[in-house]
């Protein structure tokens, strides 16, 4: 019988809070500094909002049914979004085709995931 994999959950989004968070202040500096901020600031502002927003969720994890897919969109979805920001203000070019709007669709999924999980109750 294959063993079931374990990831910890609390403290992956408490990692990817972390590195959100850094990222965030590091893009709000660069963007501050820039002859074009707008893309820079979008992609600040995406990692500054949802970094706390993972802190928040590690912290109740436990008591939400679909916690640990809404941190992963949302994780993934903020460094798809704010990746191919990036990419488009250094390269000239996004990450992948509609790559922004995937990370978007994520993030949102992620939102909607924790709606769903507070008037779902978890199964016990």
């Amino acid at each position: 019988m294959a063993e079931r994999l374990h990831v910890n959950f609390p403290a992956v989004f408490l990692a990817a809070a972390g590195l959100l968070g850094l990222c965030g202040v590091a893009l709000a500096a660069a963007a501050s500094h820039g002859t074009d901020p707008r893309l820079l600031g979008g992609a600040s502002a995406m990692c500054l909002a949802h970094a706390p927003s993972l802190l928040a969720l590690a912290g109740v994890l436990p008591r939400l049914r679909f916690g640990a897919a809404a941190g992963s969109a949302m994780a993934l979805g903020t460094a798809i979004f704010a990746g191919d920001l990036v990419l488009r203000h250094v390269a000239g070019h996004g990450l992948f085709p509609m790559s922004a709007p995937l990370g978007g669709m994520l993030m949102m999924l992620g939102w909607a995931l924790i709606v769903i999980s507070a008037v779902l109750p978890k199964r016990t």
